[in-house]
């Protein structure tokens, strides 16, 4: 009797094991196409803006303060629209496919992006203020280990000057307009779609299949890592992503964005300040 019961339950755990270890590899493939698909949607939707703007203004306009202001808006808006979209939307067409089964069908769900996921489900509070400011001072911290620790590598340059798409030789209205891009739509935008939606729904994923604390390191470096890739510089890609580090962990303890957006508006507007204002490069 005891040597039957032991066999019964011994394929019913391996089995377990077996799909538990599926479920993992599938969410690790939605991580991968997850970040591949943001890195394609921004550039997708910069070249989209890109041409047009060029198209209908000329390439030396194209290159003026108030165009590229509207340039970076628009890129910033279009790119959002794409990775929240058109996923749910491929979905909804692989499921009208017609050697769609009855069976699979149902398991195919079409869900835009819920405004919990995106970290928008609440109001700013006081709490949010306190602690983009204790966040600023964690982020120069930790931005100042890992420079100096990137610095020993003979093809690191941190000195390296940042391509902002401004001139930095600007004043009154054009200033204004390169303060709103860079310190305001910026943190906003980027916000929304790293620390927002992906991190959101790679927390969702990754704590189906791994514990809490395991969900949120993988979503936060995960997430960090591509966040320094789409700035396209070394220097400037390990800087933010030791901001966006703790850009996550503000995210995870407030359940909002609100002060990751305000950290990031503190970092670039001092970035602004020693740029524009006091001409430091």
């Amino acid at each position: 009797m005891t040597d039957k019961k032991t066999d019964s339950v011994k394929p019913k755990q391996k089995s377990k094991k077996v799909r538990d270890k599926k479920q993992l590899g599938r969410v690790i493939c939605w991580a991968i196409v997850a970040m591949l698909w943001i890195v394609a949607s921004i550039i997708v939707a910069q070249y989209i803006v890109g041409f047009l703007m060029i198209m209908i203004i000329g390439q030396e306009d194209f290159l003026n303060p108030l165009p590229t202001a509207i340039f970076s808006a628009l890129s910033y808006i279009l790119a959002f629209l794409m990775i929240i979209l058109l996923p749910p939307l491929f979905n909804k067409l692989f499921e009208n496919r017609p050697n769609h089964t009855k069976e699979n069908k149902g398991k195919v769900k079409t869900r835009f992006v819920s405004i919990h996921t995106l970290g928008i489900d609440k109001w700013v509070t006081w709490t949010d203020i306190g602690l983009s400011i204790g966040g600023i001072v964690v982020y120069f911290i930790l931005a100042a280990i890992l420079l100096s620790i990137f610095s020993v590598f003979p093809w690191f340059n941190a000195e390296q000057a940042q391509n902002i798409g401004f001139n930095t030789n600007l004043y009154g209205f054009e200033r204004m307009l390169a303060f709103l891009t860079l310190v305001v739509v910026a943190p906003i935008a980027e916000e929304l779609i790293f620390r927002g939606y992906l991190y959101g729904k790679m927390r969702e994923k990754f704590s189906q299949v791994t514990s809490e604390i395991w969900s949120v390191i993988i979503s936060a470096l995960l997430v960090s890592v591509v966040f320094g890739i789409v700035h396209m510089q070394w220097n400037v890609g390990v800087n933010v992503f030791a901001m966006s580090l703790v850009a996550c962990a503000l995210r995870e303890y407030t359940g909002t964005i609100y002060a990751g957006i305000l950290l990031h508006m503190i970092k670039n507007g001092l970035a602004f300040y020693f740029l524009f204002v006091l001409g430091i490069y």
